[in-house]
């Protein structure tokens, strides 16, 4: 019954987001010459005028076009939804950290995805051109709804984690207001570290301890990896205090997919829109939010929705490696919706916490499985 309120929540949450951001999409289609373009000839003069944190602008001084560094901080867990539950997306932690120094450290996978970026084309200069570098580390789990049982059972979503480290390359083109971002991750499913961080987290909590984490997806540990990228398009409504962009998202490996979504942020803005990426978020994964944006005072809530074709799931599927319980392609959704909502308080010493809200509708279409997702994050991450 509490499944059927989630799923009867998600869908209203997303079906209402989705028709909000669709009409003002309408109202903004009138604006669809880029922000920077529409300007006199001279816009290079007058960039200096516009807000730099709202909308950047090409700027000629290297020292100033500097990105500025950050790291982020993200614990999501099912617990932090209102009402409480402990099953499928259980919790994930992750550390991100943002410019320079994610690009050249030692422990980054950025030279691999250059190098593959140009092999796939995904290169793009223009006039008015950033380039900014993140990496993140992080794990995540996944349990079906009765962890009390020992042994395998079929008839819900198998146990499952990973662990993983990527890098994150985005390429901004400020003049037309659309960021191309690529993502390499490498990781490990299967390993007993995620299942024993759940049983100290149960134990000091006085939780019940998950007993099936030996049935896991590829139990005993097996290599994997995904490759992801996204173009997202700013409209540009002239408001200071609204935000909206949409984003086509493809990727391939442990998740096979292709998204399209619409989402929004409206409050008192002044980091660029760019530097906000809630949408990118896979589970855990991206969902961090650490930016290039600079301290600065600012709150907005945040919400968006998204369309998803899903080809393969590793978490359900296995890989290569036999796991106790699978599903075949035919008992997944191959469509889904997901939404969000989230608020950011952000303040001028560099520090800013949100707390997130998210979900989507049902990957499996038999058993006990058959029910949405639904967890709540929360982020703390600072500008250096």
């Amino acid at each position: 019954m509490n499944a059927l309120k989630h799923k009867g929540a998600i869908i209203g949450l997303s079906h209402l987001i989705a028709l909000w951001l669709l009409a003002i999409s309408s109202l903004t289609a009138a604006a669809d010459i880029p922000y920077l373009a529409r300007q006199e000839p001279e816009w290079v003069q007058l960039a200096s005028l516009i807000e730099e944190e709202k909308r950047p602008a090409l700027h000629l001084d290297s020292d100033n076009a500097r990105a500025t560094k950050s790291w982020a901080l993200a614990f999501d867990n099912d617990v932090l939804v209102p009402g409480g539950r402990d099953q499928d997306y259980t919790y994930g932690i992750n550390f991100t950290q943002t410019g320079d120094n994610a690009r050249t450290a030692s422990v980054s996978l950025s030279k691999p995805l250059i190098a593959l970026d140009k092999w796939l084309g995904n290169e793009h200069k223009s006039l008015g051109f950033q380039e900014t570098f993140s990496r993140e580390i992080g794990v995540f789990g996944f349990t079906p709804e009765n962890i009390s049982i020992r042994q395998a059972n079929p008839n819900d979503r198998p146990y499952a984690s990973l662990i993983y480290l990527s890098s994150s390359r985005e390429q901004i083109d400020l003049v037309d207001n659309v960021a191309w971002k690529s993502t390499l991750t490498v990781g490990a499913l299967g390993l007993g570290l995620v299942g024993e961080l759940q049983d100290v987290v149960h134990e000091v909590t006085n939780s019940e301890k998950p007993q099936g984490w030996d049935n896991q997806i590829s139990e005993g540990g097996e290599l994997t990896g995904r490759y992801v990228l996204a173009r997202q398009q700013y409209f540009d409504n002239t408001s200071d205090n609204l935000e909206v962009k949409s984003t086509i998202q493809t990727s391939i490996g442990y998740l096979t997919e292709a998204s399209w979504s619409l989402s929004f942020r409206s409050g008192r803005i002044h980091s660029p829109w760019s530097s906000f990426n809630p949408e990118l978020a896979s589970y855990g994964e991206k969902s961090s939010y650490s930016s290039n944006a600079k301290a600065v005072d600012e709150r907005y809530f945040w919400a968006g929705v998204a369309f998803k074709a899903r080809a393969y799931n590793a978490f359900l599927q296995g890989q290569f490696r036999n796991s106790s319980v699978t599903y075949d392609h035919s008992e997944l959704n191959p469509l889904l919706v997901e939404a969000w909502a989230g608020y950011t308080f952000a303040f001028k010493h560099g520090y800013r916490i949100s707390y997130v809200l998210r979900g989507h509708s049902s990957e499996i279409n038999v058993g006990a499985g058959d029910r949405s997702l639904l967890w709540g994050g929360i982020i703390v991450a600072r500008s250096l």
